[in-house]
């Protein structure tokens, strides 16, 4: 069925086409059609960060901005919903067309620039929402924010969302954003860090519970800056890490005609580059702390490979793009496969 419904899709623009498919979800979710959409698939318990998961397999941000989607995307069988990323302030992105399909490659680019309706609008959405479930909120900056100025708006978000989330993503590498890829420099990113961790902490003890928090970082970093990082890491309160955002390499879509498009490239393209770096980063933090393995997930032994390469949980966006919603089941079935004992 999703085959159909993303033949006609791909006749449209492909961020009409996303908005569409958003309000496909929440029709199929609000009439009890969701059987017809996807099956959700058997439970596969998971513990990480001291939280409990239904299953290893999450929505990485980016398809629910707002957060206005949750119950209908949760009711796919995703075992967490990461929304955002939301910034202090509402804005309206960068200008369009901004998002481009190279269906040969399994793969998107886009530039959207972190379009969203502010923190505000995204926290009362979720405290909507009825599932009870695990949700990641991805927070930023605003575009004309600069970059010395830039943890006050993370903290900004922080603490609006910090009721809410179960755990919270600060998201440092959008290519989309000018300059934001700059705070994972080693002494910026550890200045930064240290403000954000200490804030968590403060946080915690007025909410009575604390949340884990995790950084989110590119997957076009040499080995002196992961290296870097991970020194940064070993050495803060930092919770856990998700390997990778977008990429700006387009080495692998080379000759296709949206190649020199400026943005993030997606989907099948950077699963080599973003799973290298997820496995670099497993080795050199050595399991002090738990990572998320996203990027380039277009099958069910995509997602095994990255538990493979020392990811806890994996997520994804673009694969739900070209695969739609059965990527879901295919996905925790082959993580099932890799854990000899657990049930389906």
């Amino acid at each position: 069925m999703y085959a159909l419904a993303r033949s006609l899709l791909f006749c449209l623009d492909a961020e009409r086409a996303h908005d569409l498919s958003l309000r496909a979800i929440e029709t199929a979710y609000r009439t009890g059609l969701n059987p017809l959409v996807a099956s959700k698939p058997a439970s596969l318990p998971s513990k990480v960060f001291g939280i409990d998961f239904a299953n290893p397999v999450g929505l990485a941000a980016g398809l629910d901005k707002n957060a206005a989607h949750i119950d209908a995307l949760a009711s796919l069988g995703f075992g967490f919903i990461e929304v955002g990323t939301t910034t202090p302030r509402a804005q309206p992105g960068n200008p369009k067309p901004r998002m481009f399909r190279l269906p040969e490659h399994q793969a998107v680019i886009n530039r959207l620039g972190f379009n969203n309706a502010g923190v505000d609008v995204l926290v009362a959405n979720a405290e909507r929402a009825r599932y009870d479930g695990v949700l990641g909120i991805n927070i930023g900056k605003n575009k004309d924010t600069p970059n010395e100025r830039a943890i006050d708006d993370y903290l900004f978000c922080l603490e609006r969302v910090y009721a809410r989330a179960s755990y919270v993503t600060v998201n440092i590498s959008s290519p989309n954003t000018q300059g934001l890829r700059d705070l994972q420099e080693e002494e910026t990113l550890r200045r930064f860090i240290g403000g954000i961790c200490e804030a968590g902490e403060r946080h915690a003890s007025r909410h009575g519970r604390r949340k884990p928090i995790l950084l989110k970082i590119a997957p076009d970093l040499s080995d002196n800056e992961l290296d870097a990082i991970a020194e940064v890491l070993r050495n803060s309160a930092i919770d856990g890490l998700i390997c990778t955002n977008t990429t700006i390499d387009r080495s692998a879509v080379a000759g296709h005609r949206h190649a020199d498009e400026a943005g993030g490239l997606s989907g099948k393209p950077v699963f080599a580059k973003s799973t290298a770096v997820l496995r670099g980063m497993a080795g050199r933090l050595d399991g002090c702390m738990p990572l998320i393995g996203v990027g380039g997930i277009v099958s069910g032994p995509d997602a095994a490979a990255k538990i493979d390469a020392g990811a806890s949980l994996v997520q994804f966006y673009t694969g739900m793009v070209y695969r739609g919603p059965g990527l879901i089941g295919e996905s925790v079935e082959a993580i099932r496969a890799l854990r000899p004992g657990a049930a389906a």
